[in-house]
């Protein structure tokens, strides 16, 4: 179900989504959030390069901003291409600072679309997380046309759970990522749900 929106959104959607890099995806009174592109490499050094940021996600700290030009380059910048959509790069105006991330991932693995978020721990506990998932959620159902989007947490993560269910997600199952032995919590939201919300 999800896999035919996807290639949906692939087909009616590109036209729409593949534009510079600077697009803006959304805005709210503190946050705007955008495509990522290479000259975001030391802010993403900035909050990727902590322990305490990765902790949870089954990744390692990165430790240069070559690394952080890697994954812009070769994962954000390639799903853009690919599917419309990836993680996007969250600005926190009234700093000016790429604080984070919050967007969208297709994983083939589960066949689904996952929400997810990362941000610098200075920026915690600021209702962040929920503003921008919100704000992804919207774009996903309204723009993309998704059929449903799910979100993935370690059982060691309430916070991040908290979250999902704030933004009207669903725990509806424990299981393991396919190819990983790491226990996870699943969250869904259908379109039609937040279309009701």
């Amino acid at each position: 179900m999800v896999g035919k929106a996807l290639q949906k959104s692939k087909s009616t959607n590109r036209r729409q989504t593949l534009k510079p890099l600077s697009e803006i995806i959304a805005e709210t009174e503190r946050l705007l959030i955008r495509k990522f592109n290479l000259d975001d490499a030391e802010g993403v050094f900035y909050f990727n390069s902590l322990k305490e940021v990765v902790q949870f996600t089954g990744e390692s700290p990165i430790t240069n901003i070559e690394q952080a030009k890697n994954i812009i380059q070769n994962i954000w910048l390639k799903e853009y291409d690919q599917n419309g959509f990836a993680r996007w790069a969250v600005i926190y105006k009234p700093d000016n600072k790429l604080i984070g991330f919050s967007g969208l991932k297709w994983e083939p693995e589960i066949s689904e679309v996952d929400l997810g978020y990362r941000f610098h721990p200075s920026y915690w506990s600021k209702g962040i997380a929920t503003e921008s998932s919100m704000k992804v959620l919207h774009f996903g159902f309204e723009q993309l046309n998704l059929s449903r989007i799910v979100g993935l947490v370690m059982k060691q993560n309430p916070a991040s759970a908290h979250v999902l269910k704030k933004v009207g997600m669903q725990h509806y199952k424990v299981a393991e990522w396919p190819s990983e032995p790491i226990l996870l919590d699943w969250y869904k939201i259908e379109k039609g749900q937040w279309a009701q919300r």
